[in-house]
């Protein structure tokens, strides 16, 4: 007869083998599903910001819905899927109905094409654009325009083409062409985005770099020595402040500024050369919401400063100058001091078979919106004007160095032939050589344009996102710009200020896409029921091998009740 304690301690181990068996099982399936589980991608979110309170770009951030492709059915019900979309699928039917209209959506995810990633190298910016190229930058130009001008209310994400995403949108299109979109019940992929609630960021600084090249004066000459101003914006605003480099929109400009400050310091550090101008070098903040840093530098000036200015050349987009140039003013051409800017750069650009327009856009000093950075030169009664390589006064958030303004698209030699015309002009005019064909800045020499100067700041201009509100008062960048400044001119200061209150920016602008392969329900169901009929058979194998029939047969009998034993 087996001893009582033999078979219940049988009995014991043959439930823990049971167990462990079913706990390896499950172990074996959640691996799987893990190894199995998802594909990690950098994303980049809509900026969001209200303007004097009224909402603007995309007002949530975290993201947690099943993916769908371009190829979903007419009139399907979107608000649980997020759709991607690569750029070149973009049609005006979605753009309208889904940006412009507001139709409930779980997301949008939109796929750029690496020729618009900030660290692209494929080509010298400005050589061998191709026109899809060109065609690409202005579905993008027009795109950003409208996502920037509404308010979306769900999240929307930009990311850059890649294999992993390719294959994973494949899958989806081949699916939803099929007629089975993404769902819990079909399963299929599936889009994460963790990220908090956006905040507001407070009190955004903005910081101008001021430096200057002091002119010589003359025996006994006790006024004051007039002053020429040299200016450019260095910061940018995009549809996603994270791609926001502004290579040309004004990184070509702050390169511009640089060149200029070198050139002169050169003449400017030997007494015999030093000509009879201050030269004032600025670096200013906050361009895109209307020159506002500009605006504080100025009037932080002494009226004695503000009086000693001659004139103030602003540079802006010199990388788009390709077939000329622009000079931009808001005092009438008869004006004098426009005649001797204009007439100036004219003489020099002929010279270099260069083209050089005029165009006069009057200033309304009832309305606040400044459309070119010299106009709040204007508004002080300071003569300036600004150089561009673009002929028409953008509007609001326009050109202000967005997703599609990239090293691709920037001509190296064009910044290398405004900075020779602005330099040129501006020496004669120092120097008193107007209208002698007299070149001060001449090819291989010591004072010639250097172009790989210009090239390596290029490429670390299109390589920094510079929106203003994200960046702070010690960034990198900014120390980095007054370095710079500081080795070519003299008295390089930093002023910080308080962007204008009526632009307010939130936080959550760069986050980690989490793509997961989600099996179907019927998947899931169809799998427990093969492990439960597995582990029913192995179990009931078990308890046969080492019980007997009986043993199994008494698992699943009903215990006598207790009248029963009790009788």
């Amino acid at each position: 007869m087996a001893n009582p304690t033999n078979a219940a301690e049988g009995r014991r181990q043959m439930f823990e083998s049971f167990y462990s068996v079913i706990a390896l099982v499950f172990i074996l399936v959640a691996c799987v599903e893990l190894c199995d589980a998802s594909t990690v991608v950098d994303v980049y979110r809509l900026i969001q910001y209200d303007i004097a309170g009224v909402p603007f770009g995309s007002r949530v951030a975290s993201l947690n819905h099943h993916a769908g492709s371009s190829l979903f059915a007419p009139g399907s019900d979107l608000s649980r899927t997020v759709v991607i979309f690569p750029l070149s699928e973009l049609n005006e039917t979605f753009i309208r109905e889904y940006i412009e209209q507001g139709k409930p959506l779980g997301g949008l995810l939109l796929l750029l094409p690496r020729i618009f990633h900030p660290d692209n190298s494929e080509t010298v910016g400005g050589h061998g654009v191709s026109s899809d190229k060109e065609n690409l930058k202005k579905i993008l130009v027009d795109l950003e325009q409208k996502l920037i001008h509404s308010s979306i209310h769900y999240p929307v994400y930009f990311a850059f083409e890649d294999e992993d995403l390719d294959t994973v949108l494949a899958d989806i299109k081949k699916n939803d062409a099929a007629g089975q979109p993404a769902t819990a019940t079909t399963g299929g992929y599936k889009l994460i985005v963790t990220s908090p609630t956006p905040k507001k960021l407070t009190s955004p600084t903005i910081t101008n770099i001021q430096g200057w090249l002091p002119g010589l004066k003359g025996d006994g000459d006790s006024n004051q020595l007039p002053t020429i101003a040299i200016v450019a914006s260095y910061d940018t605003f995009g549809a996603a402040p994270g791609l926001s480099v502004g290579s040309d929109s004004n990184g070509s400009g702050v390169v511009g500024l640089l060149e200029i400050a070198r050139l002169f310091s050169i003449l400017y550090s030997n007494p015999h050369t030093r000509g009879k101008y201050n030269l004032l070098f600025g670096l200013t903040s906050g361009g895109p919401y209307n020159y506002n840093g500009t605006q504080k530098w100025l009037r932080s000036f002494d009226q004695r400063l503000r009086e000693s200015i001659d004139y103030a050349i602003c540079l802006n987009s010199l990388g788009s100058g390709e077939n000329g140039l622009w000079v931009h003013v808001s005092k009438p051409p008869e004006n004098a001091y426009v005649k001797q800017i204009f007439e100036g750069l004219s003489d020099v650009a002929q010279e270099l078979g260069l083209k050089v327009g005029l165009k006069h856009k009057k200033i309304n000093i009832s309305n606040s919106r400044v459309a070119w950075e010299h106009e709040q030169f204007s508004r002080l009664r300071v003569t300036a004007a600004t150089v561009s390589g673009l002929s028409v006064a953008p509007n609001l958030l326009e050109n202000t160095g967005g997703l599609s303004d990239n090293r691709e698209f920037v001509s190296e030699d064009a910044v290398v032939q405004s900075v020779k015309l602005v330099a040129e002009s501006l020496a004669r005019h120092i120097y008193g050589q107007q209208g002698k064909k007299m070149e001060i800045f001449a090819d291989n020499t010591s004072l010639s344009v250097n172009p790989f100067y210009i090239k390596s700041w290029l490429h670390l201009l299109s390589t920094t996102p510079r929106v203003a509100p994200f960046l702070s008062k010690d960034n990198p960048f900014i120390m980095a710009l007054k370095k710079e400044l500081a080795d070519h001119v003299a008295e390089v200061n930093l002023q910080h200020d308080v962007l204008n209150g009526m632009f307010t920016f939130y936080d959550s602008t760069v986050a980690t896409l989490q793509i997961y392969q989600v099996a179907s329900v019927t998947f899931d169901l169809l799998l427990l029921l093969v492990l439960g009929s597995y582990l029913i058979t192995l179990f009931s194998f078990l308890v046969i091998t080492t019980r007997g029939v009986d043993d199994l047969i008494s698992l699943f009998r009903r215990p006598p009740s207790r009248k029963a034993k009790a009788a």
